[in-house]
């Protein structure tokens, strides 16, 4: 029995509508508090190596 593959089949999902939509909703306000993070993320990161960048690029101009 332990050898024994199952094979599982989804035919359809019956979600009213209600419940989707407040599903959604609350799937959009989890993703504002994600997307701060990340552009937080990245202005810092971006910062960083833009500074260090910067100082080999522009350092025998001056």
């Amino acid at each position: 029995m332990e050898n024994e593959t199952r094979k599982i089949v989804i035919k359809g999902i019956d979600i009213p509508f209600m419940d989707l939509v407040i599903l959604l909703v609350k799937l959009a306000f989890a993703a504002i508090p994600a997307m701060i993070i990340i552009f937080t993320l990245f202005g810092i990161l971006s910062s960083l190596f833009g500074g260090v960048f910067n100082m080999f690029m522009f350092s025998g101009h001056f």
